[in-house]
């Protein structure tokens, strides 16, 4: 199934509008390192998108499902960002695998919950790194647990801020995000050790890396995109943030595709 979408998408101008930005939890004292580059990392993407004129709010999925659900009423678009490993009940896993992380129930269920509504509600929903896992999940996806140690999807056995790792992605022609990035390659930064497996009920693949793993999915008819590099990270290329963040942007998108 094709995904019919402007090549080229115009810079946003989403003044006055709510871009919801969920993090799994603020709170990491067991790990502050890597707390402090996950809170770095979230603090790009909302500068970001305070930059294109979006009213930021912060929020933090392990407050439990209500409560998110109450606090992004009355958002006009949403951002997954990335964290901790899903919980293996969520999508019919094994616990006790390689790399396994410490396990947010609330959140997971807090954020598929989220993805539900966006959905149902057609806000736009941007999902990166652990948000697109969020999102192929929710609808139904699995995952695959560890890519094992020879992975080129992040960097081993070195501090966290060497984590991420540098890799080509190849875009499906005619699809959001490759319009959205003006490219059918594009480099990115990641650093997960899980990747997609059976894709959900609604997605579309549009982006592998070389070694055939999923890094793009996009919903055939509801406005989500989902990426799982990091283009928030400081290494990223100049611009990739502010495409994707443009995605989140419907009118902006629609004026796009009459122009």
């Amino acid at each position: 199934m094709s995904i019919q979408h402007p090549n080229r998408a115009r810079r946003s101008d989403s003044t006055g509008r709510t871009l919801a930005v969920v993090e799994a939890t603020r709170f990491r004292a067991h790990d502050p390192e890597y707390h402090a580059y996950v809170q770095l990392l979230v603090g790009s993407a909302m500068a970001e998108a305070e930059a294109q004129g979006w009213n930021v709010i912060r929020l933090a999925a392990d407050e439990g499902r209500d409560a998110l659900l109450d606090r992004t009423a009355q958002a006009d678009a949403v951002l997954i960002m990335g964290g901790e490993d899903i919980a293996p009940a969520f999508y019919g896993g094994a616990e006790g695998y390689e790399g396994e992380s410490r396990h947010l129930e609330a959140a997971d269920a807090a954020q598929i919950a989220l993805v539900h509504r966006a959905i149902e509600r057609r806000i736009p929903l941007l999902g990166i790194c652990r948000g697109l896992q969020i999102i192929n999940v929710a609808l139904g996806g699995t995952l695959v647990q560890h890519l094992g140690g020879e992975s080129v999807h992040k960097n081993h056995d070195v501090p966290i801020r060497e984590i991420m790792a540098s890799h080509p992605v190849h875009l499906t022609e005619g699809s959001l995000v490759s319009g959205l990035l003006e490219s059918g390659t594009v480099d990115v930064q990641s650093a997960h050790h899980q990747a997609v497996d059976a894709v959900g009920g609604g997605l579309v693949v549009t982006g592998r890396a070389s070694d055939g793993h999923i890094e793009a999915l996009e919903h055939e008819s509801a406005p989500v995109l989902a990426v799982q590099w990091h283009p928030e990270d400081p290494g990223a290329p100049a611009g990739q943030l502010a495409g994707l963040l443009a995605s989140l942007d419907r009118v902006g998108l629609d004026e796009a595709v009459a122009a």
